[in-house]
């Protein structure tokens, strides 16, 4: 009869799913060896329950650990601010975190690890590189003994001791198999953990297009494994064709309709045929739903999620409803891209990175307008439960997220260039993927020029080439789509003051002497 207490009912759980007699031999992460001299030790519980049992062998996994503070080994040096991407100082390096000597520990059936919580609080993420160390350590342990090869995988259990559990960025709440107290219990699935271990350990190297399992490559993304199970607790595989999406969200008023159908235009425009998903709130008219399919989206009706940490009429008040794509599950993946991007170049070969990659934004944080999310019911739960918890730092969408992901993986900047120059030229750099448009959207300006040079505070998001770029791809649009990129009245008297207003202040980069030819003046969209 399986037992009611957490410490010894995890053992139950796992015993059962091997044959009577089987021995099971088991790694402990993070606890001292369960030795007759030692069940009191940091095992705790666990080596009480382990003790004496006769169908089970544990061996303690010696690795050293990291030493934050006397070798300065902090988050920020592995999750840094800026990398060379261009290799112009030679290959990008990560620190290293010390891994044990796997050899010794071969065909492991179950990984027990105490898990560190760090110094976070319930207002913050939590970013421990020790934590970060052991939830590696585990994932290694796990596939070293899991993956024999590309098509056959044994199965290894892992448990988690601690109050925070593990980090949700390398065990997926779908593999979770039991929880109680604080005892998760978690059956991998082996291909997606693999290329979790094969990512860089931070953010310090661009993560690589897709991850090696040994000699021969990672399996094409259009395909994953469906799975059989035999009695000796091996998975077998076979590849089976899968979903994927491009996702974007609107919500709360119909001024961004227009940028999501040039960003649909625009992906089409590279050759991609992949599925184009539109979230959508019921701000968005029956018309512009139209629209918006007629320009390639699948419209889906969603119900808006309110930022908890945002002020009551806020640009960013219902921005966690972004939060809404982890519902998906119809797709095995989606890449995320927010309706003020144009997509330059073919990109469906990003769907070959894990959940969550991105590009950087500053500090230890990635900008959230393009991300590869896989989608779950269960981590869209945890979201929601969490998003009263970890406080965002701008109140929106994008501070919440890089709470809860702290550990993420690299993708290059070119994948999400962020239309904002300090200094130097305004022109978009060569290679780039797609273009980011921060400030007023090309859409809310003058085909002219662009209006972010009538406004003082805005004058870094100016680019004439970045929005002449952009109403290129518009040009492309059937007549009756442009039509949804009109101007309204208000728009438009916006534009005249701003306009007036860097005349008055005689600006020196004079766009506000341009005389204005856009027949849009004239016409104004009826909303």
């Amino acid at each position: 009869m399986e037992s009611e207490n957490p410490s010894l009912y995890w053992f139950d759980i796992i015993a059962n799913k091997f044959e009577k007699g089987t021995k099971i031999k088991i790694g402990l992460v993070n606890i001292d060896d369960c030795t007759s001299s030692n069940i009191t030790g940091s095992g705790g519980g666990v080596c009480k329950v382990l003790h004496g049992l006769a169908n089970t062998d544990t061996v303690a996994v010696k690795f050293d650990r990291i030493m934050t503070e006397d070798e300065n080994r902090t988050w920020k040096e592995f999750f840094p601010e800026w990398i060379d991407e261009d290799k112009k100082w030679g290959t990008p390096k990560c620190p290293e975190i010390p891994m044990p000597r796997f050899e010794d520990y071969p065909r492991l059936d179950v990984v027990v690890a105490r898990v560190p919580c760090g110094n976070g609080t319930e207002k913050e993420g939590i970013r421990d590189v020790f934590r970060l160390q052991v939830n590696l350590v585990v994932a290694n342990l796990a596939v070293e003994s899991g993956w024999v090869s590309p098509d056959i995988r044994r199965n290894v259990y892992v448990v988690f001791i601690g109050s925070c559990g593990p980090m949700v960025e390398i065990f997926r709440c779908d593999d979770l198999v039991m929880h109680r107290g604080d005892y998760w219990v978690y059956k991998p699935e082996m291909m997606r953990l693999k290329q979790k271990v094969l990512m860089p350990v931070g953010t310090c190297q661009i993560a690589p297009p897709f991850a090696k399992t040994g000699k021969e490559g990672w399996r094409d993304y259009v395909f994953r494994s469906s799975i059989l199970q035999n009695v000796n607790n091996v998975t077998i595989r076979r590849r089976s064709i899968y979903a994927i999406a491009y996702v974007t969200v609107l919500h709360s008023s119909e001024s961004y309709v227009c940028g999501a159908i040039s960003l649909a235009q625009s992906i089409r425009l590279t050759g991609s045929t992949i599925d184009l998903i539109l979230l959508a709130d019921d701000s968005i008219s029956f018309n512009s739903t139209l629209a918006l399919r007629a320009a390639g989206w699948k419209v889906l009706r969603i119900q808006r999620i309110r930022s908890p940490f945002s002020r009551k009429g806020s640009y960013n008040e219902w921005n966690y409803s972004k939060l809404r794509i982890w519902q998906l599950t119809q797709y095995e993946k989606v890449i995320f891209i927010d309706a003020d991007l144009l997509v330059l170049r073919n990109i469906d070969h990003f769907f070959t990175y894990p959940e969550l990659s991105a590009s950087a934004n500053n500090k230890f944080l990635f900008n959230s307008g393009v991300m590869v999310v896989e989608p779950s019911a269960c981590l869209f739960e945890d979201l929601m439960v969490k998003s009263f918890k970890l406080e965002s730092y701008n109140g929106g969408d994008q501070g919440f997220l890089n709470e809860y992901f702290t550990w993420w993986h690299r993708m290059p900047a070119k994948l999400n260039f962020l239309k904002n120059f300090e200094r130097g030229e305004r022109e978009i750099p060569d290679g780039v993927f797609a273009v980011h448009y921060l400030g007023l959207k090309p859409w809310m300006c003058y085909r002219d020029y662009d209006c972010n040079w009538d406004w003082l505070h805005h004058h870094r998001f100016s680019s004439d080439s970045a929005h002449k770029k952009w109403w290129q791809v518009h040009d492309t649009l059937p007549v009756e789509l442009q039509r949804f990129c009109g101007l309204t009245k208000k728009m438009d008297e916006k534009l005249k003051f701003r306009r007036e207003r860097a005349k008055d202040g005689d600006f020196p980069d004079g766009h506000w002497k341009i005389q204005i030819n856009d027949p849009r003046q004239y016409h104004y969209l009826d909303m």
